[in-house]
């Protein structure tokens, strides 16, 4: 009988030991059976599969190795992407390809532009663990994504010396970075110079860009000579199951997620994801590939003192007989129990110095509580009332006093009132976002919707600089002005809140899918000519020329009416009353840029005159102001359409919209104003006055054929000067180093 008893425990023992090392085996398991599970020094995980076996892989998703290289080398498919790490989370970090341009004595020499498509593929390039950048001293780089959202981004590096260069910094001397967006699959890099490298060849004669991990990259300044000879950078794609949502494919046929795991959605592109539920753990893409986790059988974690329960997806801990339990920091100790003599006498002892811990400890608990919001209470009072101080607070009200029952007054908003018509700042309220800052959608008391700006930087040492423009900005009234309705210095950054226009922009109207030809040509004229009139306002009848000095069409905002409004001021300068033209820091945006401000840095009324003559050639071509999707020698749209004015070709370039109802004179009057307008010398141009009576003149002429209008009824048009004209402000400057209003950069 002792016999049989040893025998039985014996195979007990056998087939527990041999239980747990079936448990280990799967857990450890990454592949189906049979499927080679790794390539070199990659491991690879089902859904992945090497090629050649396609029931070891998911559709699309099989990879090849490469075995002549030592160690073999793994690649996406059967294609030239290297591999070099597959993570279950939803991500593949890969060995990309990077773009050059090189010179010699100001000829280039060698150049690689690169192009990836994973558009077939399910791989996306990962948004938030990605960086575009783009390394050199005299470099323009650019990043156009298709197969995706159509997009282009892009940044400038720019230096003049070596020890200008700032190490592991990419903030535009000889490095500049950019982030992507969601969803791209497709993309292509270009790199341009200004001066062929001529100022810069002994230490930058090439320029390079890629898209990189943001954690596998760190500038310095050796990469600008030839990027110590890397051809090839590391980069994250995401990857997803499939094309369809948790909620289609939920245990269907082709449900990719095995037995104790559950699905999520994909963050970036279609597809969905699976994941172990709690308590388990190892690979959920095998039937049973996520394994029960036994924490009590865990001799290298002590999870308990005492007894150890395992429970499904957790454990509960508990004391032996003779003990009771207590919690030390967090963690259960089992105390042995007072002999039972002793044991009412002190369990009243207990709860006596219980209940007296008790009431001091909720007594301490109150009184440091309310200390704490007191204190904390003072604290934000006194830091509201220094950067209502520091942001020019007390200048701006004094400012106000003195124009008292003269102008409309700035309100000056409080810092709970917009966090109460923001909603807090929540993510639903964002309306644009830019490289400058954020534009929340606002809705106040009296139920009016406002855009509340809130910037990232500020310059302190240009505060009366910044209160002066919003005096005069206030000041404006205009019907195709967006009107700045006042400002907020109780935050860190000072906030600007303007009416909200609701419409879009006329760049979305007339570029974005679903919006191209939405525009009859009388609403085109309608809206020039309202620009025009906007803008001749500012340079001539405000009380002080202000220039906009970023005039494009992701600026002018359109109504329910589709009537032009005017916005984005953050770049716009005042121009002293006896002054013509001011030296600034360059600023604008490709494409609407005035070359002669651009070589010059003096910024003139004719940079608008030129940047609307862009916005007149959008309207009638339908064509972006700068685009490397179209050919090269297209890719402007100013040198373009003037060029096909030139060979007579100008009704060839017209969206086909515009040739059809408007008259053939009219167009070509407007033709030729927008060719002025772009003339490289600024003194041939014409006023901005000049162009809106023009355009203002046709616009009616088109409407009522039969009536000539008199010059002097259009110039009436244009605005009347406000009240704020008795006031004289200096110019200034408010972009540069300092509050940063503008939003254009994100549109």
């Amino acid at each position: 009988m002792l016999f049989y008893k040893e025998e039985a425990m014996v195979l007990l023992w056998v087939l527990l030991h041999l239980i747990l090392l079936s448990l280990t085996a799967a857990h450890s398991q990454q592949t189906l059976p049979g499927c080679q599970d790794k390539c070199g020094n990659v491991t690879v995980p089902y859904p992945f599969g090497l090629v050649g076996n396609s029931s070891c892989y998911r559709p699309l998703m099989d990879i090849s190795c490469n075995y002549s290289s030592n160690p073999p080398k793994l690649f996406l498919s059967t294609g030239t992407v290297e591999v070099l790490e597959i993570s279950l989370l939803g991500q593949v970090r890969i060995n990309h390809s990077i773009a050059w341009d090189c010179y010699e004595d100001g000829v280039r020499t060698n150049r690689f532009d690169t192009w990836t498509n994973m558009f077939k593929y399910p791989y996306t390039f990962s948004d938030t663990l990605n960086r575009f950048i783009a390394i050199g001293c005299d470099t323009l780089a650019f990043i156009t994504g298709s197969n995706g959202p159509e997009y282009t981004g892009g940044c400038v590096s720019l230096c003049n010396s070596q020890e200008s260069i700032t190490e592991g910094s990419c903030s535009g001397i000889g490095c500049c970075e950019t982030s992507i967006p969601k969803g791209i699959k497709s993309f292509t890099v270009n790199i341009s110079s200004f001066h062929n490298h001529n100022r810069i060849r002994k230490f930058n004669p090439c320029s390079f860009a890629f898209i990189v991990d943001k954690d596998g990259y760190n500038f310095s300044g050796s990469d600008l000579l030839n990027f110590q000879g890397r051809t090839r950078v590391p980069a994250v794609l995401d990857w997803a199951i499939g094309e369809k949502s948790c909620e289609e494919v939920q245990r269907g046929e082709d449900y990719a997620c095995g037995n104790n795991s559950h699905c999520f959605n994909a963050t970036n592109g279609p597809g969905y994801l699976c994941r172990c539920i709690e308590g388990y753990q190892g690979n959920p893409y095998l039937p049973d590939g996520c394994q029960y986790i036994d924490e009590c059988a865990d001799k290298n974690r002590k999870v308990c003192e005492g007894i150890c329960t395992n429970t499904l997806g957790s454990y509960n801990c508990s004391c032996p007989p003779g003990t009771y339990d207590e919690v030390v920091q967090d963690k259960l100790r089992c105390i042995p129990s007072p002999p039972v003599i002793n044991a009412v006498k002190n369990r009243f002892l207990v709860w006596q110095v219980a209940l007296g811990m008790g009431l001091g400890l909720l007594f301490l608990l109150v009184g440091s509580s309310c200390l704490y919001w007191g204190v904390e209470k003072r604290r934000l009072f006194k830091l509201k009332a220094e950067f209502f101080q520091k942001n020019g607070g007390m200048l701006l009200q004094q400012q106000m006093s003195n124009r008292e029952g003269t102008v409309e007054s700035t309100k000056i908003f409080t810092a709970e009132e917009l966090e109460k018509a923001t909603n807090n700042y929540d993510e639903s309220r964002i309306l644009g976002r830019g490289g400058y800052g954020t534009v929340y959608k606002g809705i106040l008391p009296n139920d009016n919707i406002v855009a509340v700006k809130k910037s990232k930087l500020v310059d302190e040492t240009q505060i009366e600089q910044f209160i002066n423009e919003v005096v005069i900005l206030s000041q404006i009234n205009h019907r195709n002005v967006v009107k700045l309705l006042g400002c907020c210095l109780e935050t860190e950054v000072p906030l600007l809140i303007y009416e909200c226009v609701n419409n879009g922009t006329l760049f979305h109207h007339i570029h974005d899918e679903g919006h191209v030809a939405s525009l009859s040509w009388e609403t085109r004229l309608t809206i020039a000519a309202e620009t025009a009139g906007a803008l001749a306002y500012l340079h001539s009848a405000a009380s002080i020329p202000i220039i906009h000095r970023d005039i494009k069409s992701t600026n002018i905002l359109l109504d329910e009416n589709y009537r032009a409004r005017v916005s984005d001021f953050g770049a716009s300068r005042l121009v002293p009353l006896d002054q013509t033209q001011l030296t600034t820091l360059v600023q604008g945006t490709l494409g609407y840029l005035d070359p002669e401000y651009f070589q010059t840095s003096q910024l003139t009324e004719k940079s608008d005159v030129y940047s609307f003559g862009i916005v007149l050639m959008e309207l009638l071509t339908g064509k972006k102001a700068l685009s490397f999707e179209r050919p090269e020698q297209e890719r402007n749209l100013s040198m373009h359409f003037v060029s096909a004015m030139k060979q007579n070709r100008l009704f060839e370039i017209l969206e086909e919209r515009v040739v059809q109802e408007g008259s053939q004179e009219q167009i070509l009057e407007i033709a030729e104003l927008a060719k002025r307008c772009v003339r490289l010398n600024g003194d041939e141009r014409p006023t901005m006055k000049e162009v809106a009576m023009e355009v203002e003149g046709l616009w009616r002429l088109g409407k009522h054929p039969w009536v000539q209008q008199e010059p002097q009824e259009t110039e009436l048009l244009l605005g009347e000067p406000s009240d704020s004209s008795d006031y004289n402000t200096t110019g200034y400057d408010s972009l540069k180093d300092h509050v940063i209003l503008s939003l254009g950069g994100g549109r």
